[in-house]
């Protein structure tokens, strides 16, 4: 672990020499001695780290020494990051804050690299704390040097390239549900939950899945939750994961949640008993709770006595390592899962480690992968670990290594889960043993979102360009890496066959934690509650994820007084109404300066009486901040000047910030800035004119034009943005000159891939824009100047999303030129474009998937204009929308007549991989066109607020019943929806 934090370090100090000589720098006297020095230290530490890290899990000094050395890093982390801002910041600003601090000689210096020559200086001014500061960190070193030599290490000579972007295994190949083996367990728990319990039983009968952790009772436990005859059996089904330790009020707003579909509104344990009884009460309920640990009785009694009021033969089913808390829960029945049979354990080793590979390199292997199952013994998460650690290796010498590793001698840990899962983390590139390690801040059973974990990285330095790949792109590939090895699991896909969702085991998320020492933390605060410094323990705390409960408190005093705090990377705060007092933040921010992530998000409800009402200036104290996430803060208005002083920051989120109305004037000096998220922000006039210099932005989500301010950007600030990828622009109802529209050059932006729209029109001044969204500012000859400048605008050649909003022309709402360019769309949406009275000719796009139609209020006809092809004149077919799979039309409020083909006189394909179809509030409309109806692809039809379809398509008795009776999925509702 060590080792993924020192490699970065020593690489990070190489780019810095070559940077500086680039750049012609001047550097702080004795610096560049200190430097060499520790450059000197950390590569001597470095070569005996392999012999350190595989003997401290039995020995408790080698482990202490390890700490001391992680520590030094984290503080040399923080220094460069220093030397790295005050150098940015002398680019940006053009002086330095430190006009008086010693500096080398103007003329010439001697670089402390090695492999650096003498060179001309520029004017740059380092802060003589840094100097100190690393001369301080030296002396701590030479005391760890030294006392390596007390040890004994062996030098680690072998020189491993590390290739962090290697091409891994399809993902989908490994996300294994199959239970192999278990085939008793599983017919004595399925009967157990469907037999009826005693008469003379009060409460609900508790079954027990007990056994060793990672050998299937979790498996198990969601093959019954999901039997088809499991599921009929009980009105309601509720699962919980529990683990240590037993979070009474956690467990409750679970249950409740489960049973209402929404989140409890009351914050008293009390109460929340009494609300799982009443929606309980008389009810036939499953509740499952997974990985219990806890053995206090008087923590279970309170659920058990309010789930009697459930209907006879209510079931509890509990998973636990222990006999002992079955016993305590009171188990009528309990189901021992021991481990697999060794042939069990080598059917999910070979399904994963040798599927797949060539009939030849099996025979060779399989001998080999015998020898290794067996020291799995038995458990199936080693078993699967291992394997998938295997997959990517396919010579006997790389099996033998693992089979011979003297890791599997070690048993510290759940008696030999260690092993499988230290062999596979040791496989990892350094920066993605950092990105795992970083997982451990997540409670246990949590769903992690893959791109939130993403940025996560990102923000704590994990993830480095590499010549043209992008970031994110890197954070998908070390995400990949990490569950092709079992790190991962229950994993949940988009229709693109994308995860975009995950979460680790139970022993994964314990061996996350062992391996970072418990520096990540999460802790959740209830009504009546106060975080206190216990909470903490006397650990090192670098990432916390704290959840704030209506009426929870946190005394100021935890930010300055709590010593593990002071080095906090990472502070992530859910509130539901948490009350932030004037204090709160100023003191966060004047002793949390090592920062790199910061989210202080507003959980999901209407009430702001509490949100922040303002971010203090002293935020510029956070010099190493990345990630700064103030979604749904409603109350904020404006963001301090100040916050342009975080050179370093890459990610601004303020999301559902409503009533904010201006975004610092100083933005331009943000040059890392690459995700601006200001979604649901409809009270930002205008977005500052620096913007237009942040040439480094991937991500406008609302790029606000005009608003009738002189120090607002204009459309033509896009020019230099050619890195975009995503970008939704408001305010086009306000521009009137072509011409700057056309100096916006969105035709040469090639990484443009999502591209938003939107015509409505700011007010000058500080006027309230029109609040009915029908009533748009209305402007002479408008619709002429829209069309002109849509054309001006011009088409990026890659887009894959488009989105277009109020548009004022009566033609051309996606402009003919446009249409050469649009090969790769895939997905469209025109909304409220009023008065068009044609739809475009759409059938053209050839890669078109989704497509979304509403408010077209001048549209009274669908005909042959919107499938775009010309009638045929060879007698061979042609296909309009090739790729449509998803259409729905929606307040169509004139639209009365929907046919195709009476003017085609060849053949035409119309929509040949249609599978769900949607019409709703089109009131006038009398039938869609008989075409779709009768195709066999179409799986969804849904009819919503269109009286006369909804008679028409009446099941059983409807007219045109017949035509689709045979798609899969119907709903109709006369409805408006």
């Amino acid at each position: 672990m060590v080792d993924a934090i020192l490699s970065p370090i020593l690489e990070q100090l190489t780019s810095m020499a070559v940077e500086e000589a680039k750049e012609q720098v001047r550097l702080v006297t004795g610096v560049g001695k200190e430097v060499k020095k520790l450059t000197s230290n950390l590569r001597v530490i470095q070569a005996v780290l392999n012999d350190a890290e595989k003997r401290q899990i039995k020995e408790e000094t080698v482990r202490l020494w390890l700490d001391q050395l992680r520590d030094a890093c984290y503080d040399m982390e923080d220094v460069l990051g220093e030397w790295n801002t005050a150098r940015l910041k002398l680019q940006i600003d053009g002086v330095d804050d430190h006009e008086n601090d010693a500096l080398v000689p103007k003329k010439k210096v001697c670089s402390f690299f090695p492999a650096a020559s003498c060179f001309a200086c520029k004017p740059l001014v380092l802060r003589r704390d840094i100097a100190l500061k690393i001369k301080e960190i030296n002396e701590t070193l030479d005391d760890i040097a030294k006392q390596k030599d007390m040890f004994g290490f062996a030098v680690n000579v072998i020189k491993r390239t590390e290739r962090a972007d290697q091409r891994v295994p399809s993902i989908s190949s490994i996300d294994e549900s199959e239970i192999f083996g278990r085939q008793k367990e599983k017919k004595e728990l399925v009967n157990r939950l469907l037999c009826e319990s005693s008469k003379e039983q009060k409460g609900p009968s508790i079954i027990s899945l007990v056994g060793m952790g990672g050998i299937g009772k979790t498996t198990l436990a969601q093959f019954a939750y999901n039997n088809g005859d499991v599921e009929k059996n009980f009105e309601k089904r509720i699962w919980v994961c529990v683990s240590d330790p037993f979070d009474e009020f956690r467990i409750a707003r679970a249950i409740i949640e489960a049973l209402t579909d929404s989140a409890p509104n009351v914050g008293e344990f009390q109460s929340l008993m009494q609300n799982v009884g009443k929606h309980v009460a008389g009810k036939k309920v499953l509740l499952v709770l997974d990985d219990v640990w806890n053995e206090d009785y008087s923590k279970w009694e309170p659920f058990y006595n309010c789930l009697k009021s459930g209907f006879h033969g209510s079931k509890i089913l509990i998973t636990t390592r222990k006999e002992t808390v079955a016993r305590i829960m009171g188990s009528t029945h309990v189901i021992s899962v021991n481990v697999l049979s060794e042939m069990e354990c080598w059917s999910v080793f070979q399904s994963l480690a040798i599927s797949g590979k060539t009939i030849g390199k099996r025979e060779n292997l399989e001998k080999i992968g015998r020898e290794i199952v067996k020291k799995c013994k038995g458990l199936p998460l080693a078993a699967k670990t291992i394997a998938s650690l295997l997959r990517s290796k396919n010579t006997e010498k790389e099996w033998q290594n693992i089979l011979e590793s003297e890791i599997w001698e070690l048993e510290a840990i759940e008696k030999g889960l260690l092993a499988p899962l230290l062999l596979s983390y040791k496989e990892l590139p350094s920066k993605v043993k950092r990105c795992f390690s970083y997982c451990a801040i997540f409670p246990k059973d949590y769903e992690i979102r893959k791109h939130k974990l993403i940025e996560l990285w990102m923000a704590q330095g994990y993830l480095s360009e590499k010549g043209a790949k992008e970031m994110e792109d890197i954070g998908k590939e070390y995400f990949n890496i990490l569950a092709t090895r079992s790190f991962f699991q229950d994993f949940k896909k988009d229709d693109d066959g994308e995860i975009y969702k995950c979460k680790m085991h139970d022993i994964v998320h314990d061996f996350a934690q062992y391996l970072c020492r418990n520096e990540c933390l999460t802790v959740e605060i209830h009504s009546g509650e106060e975080l206190a410094i216990s909470s903490f323990g006397e650990k090192k705390i670098l990432h916390l994820l704290l959840t704030l409960r209506t009426g929870a408190s946190v005394p100021i005093s935890i930010w300055g007084n709590v010593k593990g705090l002071r080095g906090l990377r990472s502070l992530l705060v859910k509130s539901d109404e948490y009350s932030w007092s004037s204090e709160v933040l100023p003191q966060l921010f004047d002793k949390l300066t090592c920062l790199r992530a910061l989210k202080l998000k507003v959980g999901d409800r209407w009430s702001s009486v509490n949100d922040i009402k303002e971010i203090p200036t002293n935020i510029e104290k956070l010099l190493h901040l990345k990630y700064l996430n103030l979604k749904g803060q409603k109350k904020i208005e404006k963001l301090p000047e100040t916050l342009c002083e975080l050179y370093n920051l890459e990610r601004l989120n303020v999301d559902d910030c409503e009533n904010l109305r201006e975004l610092p004037r100083g933005i331009g000096k943000l040059r890392k800035l690459m995700y601006l998220d200001n979604v649901g922000t409809d009270s930002l006039r205008y977005l500052p004119a620096g913007i237009g210099e942040l040439i480094r932005l991937r991500r406008v989500r609302e790029f606000v034009v005009g608003g009738g301010y002189d120090r607002a950007c204009s459309l033509g600030s896009l020019k230099k943005l050619n890195f975009l990828q995503q970008c939704g622009i408001r305010g086009l109802g306000g521009v009137s000159d072509a011409g700057e529209a056309a100096r916006a050059e969105l035709e040469k932006k090639k990484n443009l891939f999502d591209l938003e729209l939107d015509f409505d029109h700011l007010r000058d001044g500080d006027e309230e824009r029109d609040g009915d969204e029908e009533q748009v500012w209305r402007r002479e000859n408008e619709e002429d100047e829209d069309e002109r400048l849509l054309e001006a605008l011009g088409s990026p050649p890659n887009l894959k999303r488009l989105e277009i909003y109020q548009y004022r022309g009566r033609r051309n709402v996606v402009p003919i030129n446009w249409f050469m360019s649009l090969t790769n769309l895939r997905d469209l949406s025109i909304v409220r474009c009023r008065n068009c009275e044609h739809l475009p000719p759409l059938g053209k796009l050839p890669s078109l998937e989704d497509l979304y139609i509403a408010g077209m209020k001048s549209v009274k006809r669908v005909g042959n204009e919107f499938l775009g092809v010309e009638s045929d004149t060879d007698g061979s077919s042609v296909i309009a929308f090739p790729k449509l799979k998803k259409l729905l039309f929606r307040n169509m409020e004139e639209l009365e007549e929907w046919d195709f083909g009476t003017a085609i006189k060849g053949e035409i394909i119309i929509m040949p991989r249609l599978s769900s179809l949607a019409i709703w509030s089109c009131r006038k409309l009398k039938a869609p066109a008989d075409h779709l109806l009768q195709k066999s692809t179409l799986q969804s039809l849904v009819i919503n607020g269109c009286p006369i379809l909804a008679e028409r398509f009446r099941k059983e008795t409807g007219e045109d019943w017949p035509k689709i009776r045979h798609i899969p999925k119907i709903i109709i509702t006369s409805l408006d929806g």
